[in-house]
């Protein structure tokens, strides 16, 4: 895309900024795309020509920096948005949920696994929607209507949330969840002596008012953080803990539980978000290759990606797998098919594993095509092969991506407890983020690693002297590796949540 008033140089990379930012925003949905400052302001440097550099000199192609004070500005406007995408995506997928959870009675986990399908296809379907309308908007009618867009529809975005606001379910915050998790892993380590009897029946539980659970025998060891050792020294009058660092109730020890056995299988999901965050590579392999259709449509290198989108949101999601094959097969079967988390974790690894043979299997014939043309030291010539063998491995990756993202954020909010659950929808997030760290910390192993003795990097610039097949063979292989210790992991987890929850067919009779 252009930049505004013909800008060159320092002032051109000031905008640049701008659209990475613009880009972040499509790329992770519909986080960015609500009400903040910081869109707003960003807004007003389409408009306000003080807050940006003045356009180049195309004479003497010269250039003036952006000052302090504009710089400032800008970087705001990005402080902004991180903030409030923070806030808004960390909280609106368990807010939602929060508003189904007493609606649905015994259909509950259906309703909840459809809500969490239909959330996860409404963000894909809206990056897809700002990826081509948004962008075309700004293409034909300038950067001042294209960026005015989501202002408006954060506005109305907060407006009408706003004006529901009386008509939601609010749970009470938990402002203190991190210190009280904290504690017990300080009482327990304090408590680390005791030596806690084999029945739990035989000790003396600190409970939290209105509670009369016993703890899990799993993670036994902080279980010590809850035992009463002396009631007069560790209980007030009105039986609260005298010193919350060294007692600490049932339910604060099985919070923490659940975090730390949940942490295992979220560490499992990061191999195939390192698979799903190769994006940029097939845009290499697609402008190489011919993306013409019939003798003057061809599709941009760069909108390959949206095949990608379409199967997450579309094919799978709302066409086929929620009101066609779950119906369908309930139908045949007499009772509602329900496909646990887990599973549909585990097909989503073995799709995303089998998306990385392909993967390769297509850009070894697509170099060796390249090398017998000729074409080795020159990346930018088209071959005589369609971009359409990249259909496959995009359409993989991307039911690969549907059925683990919502399944881990629906895995994870059944099993946290009520007080957890703005964490559990935020798991997956931060998945993605340090699986992006991975990948690049992946990157420059590989690439150092394949340039030895002056060797040509396997992911070198230049995608026909490289080797990109062999770095998508090592993806493979840490996939099928991966895949192994899930397996293992949710054999230790053992029953969860959802599994004890008995689900009926959508429509059905509740026979209490």
């Amino acid at each position: 895309m252009g930049v505004p008033y013909e800008m060159k140089g320092s002032a051109q990379q000031d905008w640049a900024k701008m659209t990475v930012i613009r880009n972040y925003g499509q790329e992770r949905g519909p986080g960015l795309v609500k009400p903040s400052q910081g869109m707003a302001l960003l807004w007003l440097t389409t408009m306000i020509p003080q807050t940006r550099p003045p356009p180049c000199d195309e004479s003497s192609n010269n250039c003036s920096s952006a000052t302090t004070l504009q710089l400032f500005l800008l970087c705001s406007c990005f402080g902004l948005m991180s903030i409030g995408a923070g806030g808004t995506r960390s909280s609106s997928l368990a807010f939602g949920a929060d508003q189904l959870k007493k609606a649905g009675g015994r259909r509950n986990g259906w309703i909840l696994e459809s809500y969490f399908s239909w959330y996860y296809a409404s963000c894909k379907i809206s990056v897809l929607i700002a990826s081509t309308c948004i962008v075309h908007v700004q293409e034909k009618m300038g950067w001042q209507v294209g960026f005015g867009i989501p202002v408006i529809l954060m506005f109305l975005s907060a407006l009408s949330f706003s004006l529901a606001s009386p008509c939601y379910v609010k749970l009470k915050a938990k402002s203190t969840l991190f210190v009280e998790l904290l504690q017990v892993a300080v009482a327990s380590y304090r408590k680390r002596h005791i030596k806690p009897s084999t029945e739990s029946s035989n000790m003396i539980y600190h409970h939290q008012k209105g509670s009369s659970i016993l703890p899990s025998e799993k993670l036994r060891f902080l279980n010590k953080a809850c035992i009463i050792v002396d009631p007069e020294k560790d209980l007030t009058t009105d039986g609260r803990a005298a010193d919350p660092w060294t007692l600490c109730t049932i339910n604060q020890v099985e919070d923490l539980k659940t975090l730390v056995k949940v942490i295992p299988l979220w560490s499992t999901g990061m191999i195939m978000s390192v698979n799903i965050s190769q994006n940029s590579f097939p845009v290499l392999q697609a402008n190489s290759m011919n993306r013409r259709f019939g003798s003057s449509f061809e599709i941009p290198a760069g909108s390959f990606g949206m095949f990608t989108i379409i199967s997450i949101s579309i094919i799978i999601w709302i066409a086929l797998y929620d009101r066609v094959f779950l119906p369908i097969v309930s139908k045949i079967m007499g009772k509602h098919v329900h496909l646990s988390a887990r599973k549909r974790m585990a097909i989503g690894m073995l799709l995303s594993f089998v998306c990385m043979v392909v993967t390769a299997t297509v850009e070894a014939k697509r170099r060796n095509l390249a090398i017998r043309e000729g074409y080795s030291d020159d990346s930018e010539t088209v071959l005589d092969m369609s971009a359409l063998w990249l259909l496959p491995q995009l359409y993989l990756i991307g039911f690969a991506e549907a059925l683990s993202a919502v399944a881990q954020n629906e895995f994870y909010y059944s099993e946290f407890p009520l007080s957890m659950k703005s964490i559990a929808s935020t798991l997956f997030l931060l998945e993605m983020s340090v699986a992006n760290l991975v990948a690049s910390f992946l990157m420059n192993i590989i690439d150092k690693l394949s340039k030895r003795g002056g060797k040509e990097s396997w992911i070198s610039t230049n995608i026909n002297k490289g080797h990109y097949d062999y770095y998508y063979w090592v993806l493979a292989g840490l996939s099928m590796l991966n895949m192994i210790y899930f397996l293992t992991c949710t054999k230790a987890y053992g029953p969860g949540k959802e599994d004890e929850k008995e689900i009926t067919l959508p429509g059905q009779d509740e026979q209490d």
